[in-house]
């Protein structure tokens, strides 16, 4: 009997069309990235659970343990991960963390500040929802140095993302900015010592609301007037540099705020000088949940799908990569590829031109003749024009059909010319000329598929 086959929730798979469009947005992020000088490079795709715990925040919620031996969990007998005493093993949940420790094995082999950007897939239990998977690619560039970081790197990022999002069809789109050093100094100058767990909560805000994040702060410990006053430093979101007259205005000092409103207030500075207005806003309602993070923070969302989340978040981490004798701070910023083009498909009808990346389909008169075909299309290849060859010596109407399903803009006749030699035809306005593989020249616009939306 035939196993039936189900879907696995949170494990997208792409059909052709749109995994040609998501691969056109990884070209466009992988350029981008390279125009900036990162060097990409690549991790495993497993690390210590232990390792995991440690850097991740809630991540001991979300880790993929990994078993060794998958009959030996099959058939009872054990074989998770960390049996036979080895070290636990688990899907790394996001970039950062293999990156981190990438960083302390690889010191003495890099030059430092180094610039790195990583384009790989990460692993999440969590429960799939719109927007959130279990299984995910992600883009990620990070700037780190030895001892100390400069803060203009945590000024490029924001820049780095604008620029990749201006040559997608994202439509309106805005960079959050905010500096972990503001809620800090902010909640101590207010009295509130415990400021990681404030932090999580107020990062709930854009998905629980002012009440319920009231309600929270006030069963956390704090008084009705300091959930106020959190809620209050929340709501101030500028495009330029006033934010700190705002935040100045309720009337909160501390070392730590004015740190971080004089780096978050170069950050802006330096958006204002490079990106379209309002691209990157000043939002105090960014904490972002990790641990990790001790300076400015990110978090980009698409106009007018904000439910969905993020699709594109990081921040200034001063302590993640340690040894016992040097610190490597950084400051890094992760698109949620996945993500990204998954709202795009559902909600702005993202597809690509063609279902294949060949632009020519070299017909086959007769299967003796097929090493003619052959030839044609490696005379085309060599020239970089893709194409492929008739599967089947069919008649010429059914071979012009199978170029149309799969959306191939043209055919090519070996043979065809009253000299004997060949032509070419554009079965979109039918126009048939006589053509030779070493010279023909295929439009620009058809050489690759092209994004199309709805």
């Amino acid at each position: 009997m035939a196993t039936k086959v189900t879907p696995i929730s949170g494990f997208p798979e792409l059909l052709p069309r749109e995994r040609i469009a998501e691969q056109h947005v990884l070209d466009v992020v992988r350029r981008t990235f390279e125009l900036h000088g990162y060097a990409g490079i690549e991790t495993r795709a497993v690390e210590p659970v232990e390792r995991l715990l440690g850097k991740g925040g809630d991540a001991d919620k979300e880790i993929y343990a990994v078993s060794r031996l998958a009959g030996a969990v099959a058939d009872g007998r054990g074989g998770g991960a960390g049996s036979g005493g080895e070290a636990a093993l688990g899907l790394h949940f996001d970039l950062t963390v293999p990156f981190a420790r990438y960083v302390l094995e690889n010191a003495g082999k890099l030059t430092f500040p180094f610039r790195r950007y990583q384009i790989q897939k990460s692993w999440r239990g969590e429960r799939p929802q719109e927007g959130r998977f279990r299984e995910f690619t992600q883009a990620d560039i990070d700037v780190v140095d030895v001892g100390s970081l400069a803060p203009h790197f945590e000024a490029e990022m924001p820049l780095v993302i604008a620029e990749v999002f201006e040559q997608l069809p994202v439509g309106d789109f805005r960079v959050r900015v905010n500096n972990r050093k503001i809620p800090q100094g902010f909640y101590l100058g207010i009295g509130l010592t415990d400021v990681v767990t404030t932090l999580r909560i107020v990062d709930k805000l854009d998905k629980v609301g002012a009440d319920a994040v009231r309600t929270m702060l006030v069963d956390a410990g704090a008084s009705g007037e300091q959930a106020e006053q959190c809620l209050a430093l929340a709501r101030i979101c500028t495009p330029d540099g006033t934010f700190a007259e705002r935040v100045r205005a309720l009337g909160v000092s501390h070392p730590h705020l004015e740190e971080g409103l004089q780096i978050l207030t170069d950050v802006m500075a330096a958006a204002a000088a490079a990106t379209a207005p309002g691209r990157v806003v000043a939002d105090l309602s960014v904490a972002r949940g990790l641990d990790y993070y001790t300076g400015t923070v990110y978090e980009t969302q698409v106009a007018g799908f904000e439910s969905w989340g993020s699709v594109a978040g990081g921040g200034r981490y001063d302590s993640l990569a340690a040894d016992d004798r040097t610190t490597y701070p950084g400051v890094g910023i992760s698109i949620g590829v996945t993500r990204l083009v998954q709202l795009l498909i559902a909600k702005r009808g993202l597809t690509a031109s063609r279902s294949t990346p060949a632009a020519v389909l070299v017909a086959v008169s007769a299967e003796e003749e097929r090493p003619a075909s052959l030839a044609v299309a490696t005379a085309l290849r060599a020239r970089g024009i893709p194409c492929e060859v008739a599967p089947a010596a069919d008649r010429f109407g059914k071979q012009i059909r199978y170029a149309d399903r799969r959306g191939i803009p043209y055919v090519w006749f070996p043979g065809a010319a009253e000299d004997g030699g060949d032509q070419v035809k554009d079965i979109r306005s039918g126009a048939q000329s006589d053509a030779r593989a070493e010279a023909w020249e295929c439009p620009p616009e058809d050489l690759r598929p092209a994004l199309v939306t709805a």
